[in-house]
């Protein structure tokens, strides 16, 4: 459908393999069976899908989750115009209705009576119910309905209900080994090898604070953002206060050990 060509991609988003994901996901699509990527922020998780959506060759409809989100912005809603109401298809069931794949993006951070409507797709029934429009939606034989999970975020108020993780299958996500990091930071951040492998290991001594200061090492994608200004004539040190020290804490103390961890790779 012509609506749906702004959700494919033409030219293959660029992911480095770091273990069997690949195949994994393509036996899960083969048997549309809905699937949870698990892993910290950053890490690649959101490239993945968009690349499998370029390799199976199916669009991609991506939803960034959020506490304010409802069903209604999930399933759709009637609208009014100068013709009167219309119906408007949200984008869940405009994946489900066009066999598009369907991402929500940390679904987490999703209500939970949101988290809910997506229940009846998950299962062997492969339905949604519009009730506003009182018709129920069989889901197109393409679909497949993945979301994102960081467990590492998990709290008392914001965690994944057991009876909505039990109705995915899931693909763990880690950091990439340092050899495979250091190679998708110089090919995304467009710096050489070498830059690329420093800026890893201040990532990789960045992720051993966790719990002792931070709350989160440097993701690859923070790795990546340093790499970008470096190649655009930003010193690396300045690059990796812009792009890793200063998103990653506000204590002072924590900064200028973050501060002094660059210095012994970039002297």
């Amino acid at each position: 459908m012509e609506r749906m060509e702004r959700h494919r991609f033409e030219t293959e988003p660029y992911y480095l393999p770091v273990g069997d994901e690949v195949a994994q996901f393509e036996a899960a699509y083969a048997a549309r069976l809905p699937t949870m990527l698990k892993g910290p922020t950053g890490c690649g998780k959101t490239r993945f899908i968009e690349h499998m959506a370029w390799r199976l060759g199916r669009p991609l409809v991506t939803v960034a989750c959020n506490e304010d989100m409802s069903a209604g912005d999930l399933v759709g809603r009637w609208l009014l115009d100068a013709g009167g109401t219309v119906w408007q298809d949200g984008p869940l069931t405009l994946a489900a209705r066009t066999g598009a794949i369907c991402y929500l993006d940390e679904i987490v951070e999703a209500r939970q009576d949101t988290v809910v409507a997506i229940h009846p797709l998950t299962d062997a029934r492969r339905m949604l119910p519009l009730e506003k429009r009182n018709e129920v939606l069989r889901a197109h034989e393409d679909f497949q309905l993945v979301i994102s999970w960081n467990p590492g975020y998990q709290s008392l108020m914001k965690d994944l209900k057991t009876s909505t993780r039990q109705r995915f299958v899931a693909i763990d996500f880690h950091y990439p080994p340092p050899e495979r990091e250091a190679e998708i930071v110089a090919h995304e951040g467009g710096v050489e090898a070498e830059v690329a492998r420093r800026l890893v290991a201040v990532g990789a001594k960045s992720r051993n604070l966790k719990g002792h200061g931070l709350e989160e090492g440097a993701s690859t994608r923070m790795l990546v953002y340093a790499a970008s200004l470096i190649a655009r004539g930003i010193p690396a040190h300045q690059a990796c206060r812009m792009a890793l020290v200063q998103p990653l804490t506000e204590d002072e103390a924590m900064a200028a050990a973050l501060s002094d961890l660059v210095d012994t790779f970039f002297d």
